[in-house]
């Protein structure tokens, strides 16, 4: 066991001394160059946003006069579409009614003629019984 706990400190000390090593030979920026660096990822990410925000004002203008209106005009041809069907279907069942209407009127026609005529045999009946 004390060999395992020997090779992890040898194996962190290592570690640690590779690190600094790495790290002298990276190229650090010098202040000049680090603000130009600075300055334009600034510039790109004021660019992007300056972009963005026109993309947003022309789909939302876009939306507002021409899905809105879009919407709009599909909804009134629907609601045409209704009414119009509302008119054929008010139409057929002013139609209907009227058939209905003249067909019990002629039914009603031919009842007081059946019925006068049953008052007549049966007036004409009993007169023939006396």
């Amino acid at each position: 066991m004390a060999k395992k706990e020997v090779k992890t400190n040898k194996e962190k000390k290592n570690f640690w001394k590779e690190f600094k090593a790495e790290l002298k030979k990276v190229i650090w920026p010098t202040p000049k160059q680090l603000l130009n660096n600075t300055a334009v990822v600034v510039a790109l990410v004021l660019i992007t946003a300056v972009i963005v925000f026109v993309l947003d004002i022309c789909f939302d203008s876009i939306n507002k006069y021409g899905i809105t209106n879009l919407q709009s005009t599909v909804k009134n041809s629907i609601t045409a579409n209704k009414n119009s069907e509302d008119e054929k279907a008010t139409e057929e069942n002013a139609e209907t009614n009227k058939e209905e209407t003249s067909t019990e009127n002629q039914q009603q026609a031919e009842q007081p003629e059946e019925e006068s005529n049953t008052e007549n045999n049966t007036d004409s009946q009993p007169a023939e019984s006396e």
